[in-house]
This record gives structure tokens, sequence and C-alpha cells, in this order.
């Protein structure tokens, strides 16, 4: 069964930063991609990062480059978010994602999104307030 934990939300201040990490298990880890998305109360879902686990090629979406840093750790089935300069609009349910098929790549938008729904985890809130 493939499951995808996340941790690490909460409360910060703008410009702060926070880390969050997914924790994925009964998957082929090192041999696939793993998606981050948020969703704020009252609007869509927003892919915004992914990494390929393979090579390490990553994609961010334009809301978040040069503040969120993604990374993975293959000998852990660890996948981390490092989201620095926050901003009251990265407030949101973070969650991580995995595709079904194994040797997936994601390299931009439409491979974030292509990733599907089947296998996410629950999230982790994260609220950017004063």
């Amino acid at each position: 069964e493939v499951q995808l934990v996340e941790s690490g939300g909460g409360l910060v201040q703008p410009g702060g930063s926070l880390r969050l990490s997914c924790a994925v298990s009964g998957f082929t880890f090192d041999e696939s991609a793993i998606g981050w998305f948020r969703q704020a109360p009252g609007k869509e879902r927003e892919g915004i990062s992914c990494i390929t686990t393979s090579d390490g090629t990553t994609y961010y979406a334009d809301s978040v480059k040069g503040r969120f840093t993604i990374s993975s750790d293959n000998a852990k089935n660890m996948v981390y978010l490092q989201m620095n300069s926050l901003k009251f609009e990265d407030t949101g349910n973070y969650y991580c994602v995995a595709p079904r098929a194994t040797g997936y790549t994601c390299y931009d938008g439409i491979s974030l999104y292509g990733m599907g729904m089947d296998y996410r985890g629950k999230g982790t809130l994260v609220t950017v307030s004063s």
C-alpha cells in the first residue's frame, strides 16, 4: 500500500521559513517522482513543485520559484520542501503526491499535474500570519 505522510507545517510570520517533509512508503521511490501541491481555503489546488527522484530534476511554479527548494533523500524515502521568504498567500494545506507509474519524470507543470491524485497524503497546514 502506497502511503505519503506530510509533516512540518505550522504558523509562521511573513518572511519566515518552514521545512516540510513527505515520508513515502510502499512505493518504488528512487524510480519515480514526487510532487507538492497546496490548497488554500476556497481556492483551487495549485501544483507548486516536483522532483524526479532518479535524477534530481526539479520543477517550480512561478509563485514559489526562488523561495522554495525541493529535495529528496532516496535512502530514507523522504522528500523535503524548504520554504523561505514566506508570504501571506503561501497559506494553505500542503500535500505530496506520487504517480501510479514507475519511471515517471516530472519537469514542468504538465507533468506535475499529470501525476494525478491516486496517491496523496492528507497534508500539513501552513499558516502565514503576523
